[in-house]
Formats: C-alpha cells, structure tokens, sequence
C-alpha cells in the first residue's frame, strides 16, 4: 500500500483529530511512499530503529514518537542520529499517542482490560481516558497482583491491603498516576497504571483503594501490537513487533 494511505486509514481509524495531545500523532518522518513490511515498537530509540530497519521495515509505527511539547526543538545528539538513520533508509515513521491509548478496540486501555477479565462500563478523566470496570469474578489484592504479573511478565509495585477484594477497578496505561484520586472517588477498589508517585502511597493507605503500577512500558506494549497485527490483515502487509526490555 502507499505510505499515504496508510496515513490516512490510520488518522480515521484512530480518530487522531479529536485528541489534544503532546505530540503529533501520524506521520512524523516520511520515508519511501510505498509500504510492504510495517514493524511496530512502543518507543522509537535507537535500538527498536536498528532493528526494525535490519528486518527490512518500510515503515515503523511506535506509542511514542517524537517532537514532544516543550522539548527542545533541535536536531542534536540522540534525536539526530535517530532520524538521521530513518533518512538515510528512506523509513518512514509514524507515532500513535493519546489516540492509541483510548482506541474502544486496539488501544492500550481496551487491549489491557481484555488481558486482565475486565469488563468495561464507562470512562472518566481528561478526554474520557481513565477507563472503569468490573473484575468477574471478583478476586483478592494478592491473587489479582499474580494475574497481572503473570499477564504482563513483570511483577507490579502493589500498594493495598493483599486480602482485599477486588471488584471495581479503573486503569489507565502508561503514567496516569495523576487520576488516582479521581478513580477514588468512582468508588473502585484498586486502580492500575503504569508508574506511581510519592503521594500515591499515602492515598492508597490512607482510603483503602489499591495502587497498583503494572510499569509504562508494560502497561502499553498492547496497543501498538493491536495496530500492528489489525494493519498487516487488513492489507496484506508483513508485520513484526519490536520490543526493548523496559523495567520502567
């Protein structure tokens, strides 16, 4: 297909122009105007590049891309050698951010409640991207802690009484630590993200909800997969996922 229309089947399918986000989502390096082989990685660092460019990618589809909001708007160091490679390999890339996390289907948040058995029943927070659900069956804080390391092969930083049941619970990928207190007041029993912060442990302490961060990179290895994996059938394109060990 035609590196245009996969710009364009993306920006639809993902309703890119309904986000304000901190970066331009679609095509943020354009490379050769024909795609056969797309490879999909959750950040454009050097190491996804070299490989997805070793593979024979055409063009790469990352969660984050480049050019955030007040980043510094130069081509120097690692920004440079990074596009300078997808120049010089004519490699297009394209970027997925905010759109890609609350896609009803492929996003991060749709692809992480189906993982854990979490059957949505509405969203909250800025852009409706915190989503809320039900656990069913309901589980302990420790049995459901198991799960979610099991699922995502990375043991998640657990704040909350062990034996606590779990029912109602809101997430959201990547660093929405911010929302915690919104989900409190949604009335859930735990509430899942990427990373914590300092205040987090006293709330979660202090109201009995569970924090739960199941790690950025971890929580948003899904969604790109998703787009990945729905492109290649759609239209018949050789597709392979990248990833890079993450703690984080």
């Amino acid at each position: 297909m035609l590196l245009n229309e996969l710009r364009d089947y993306n920006a639809s399918l993902l309703q890119t122009n309904l986000f304000k986000d901190y970066c331009p989502n679609g095509l943020q390096v354009e490379g050769r105007a024909e795609v056969r082989r797309i490879a999909t990685g959750v950040t454009a660092s050097q190491h996804v590049l070299d490989a997805a460019i070793e593979w024979g990618a055409d063009a790469i589809l990352v969660h984050h891309g480049y050019f955030w909001r007040n980043e510094e708007a130069t081509l120097v160091g690692t920004r440079k050698k990074r596009i300078a490679q997808l120049l010089r390999h004519d490699v297009s890339l394209l970027a997925y951010h905010l759109p890609l996390d609350a896609h009803g289907e492929l996003g991060n948040n749709a692809q992480l409640g189906k993982l854990f058995g979490l059957i949505e029943q509405g969203r909250f927070g800025d852009q409706d991207m915190v989503w809320l659900g039900e656990l069913t069956p309901s589980r302990s804080l420790t049995q459901f802690s198991r799960k979610i390391a099991d699922d995502l092969q990375r043991t998640p930083q657990v704040i909350g009484d062990g034996a606590g049941n779990i029912r109602k619970v809101a997430w959201c990928s990547g660093g929405a630590q911010g929302y915690f207190e919104s989900a409190i007041a949604q009335g859930v029993d735990a509430y899942i993200t990427g990373e914590i912060s300092e205040q987090n442990y006293h709330l979660a302490n202090e109201t009995g909800v569970a924090f739960i961060a199941a790690g950025h990179h971890a929580t948003e290895r899904l969604g790109i997969q998703a787009l990945g994996e729905h492109l290649a059938n759609r239209f018949g394109l050789e597709y392979r996922f990248f990833d890079q060990a993450n703690p984080v």
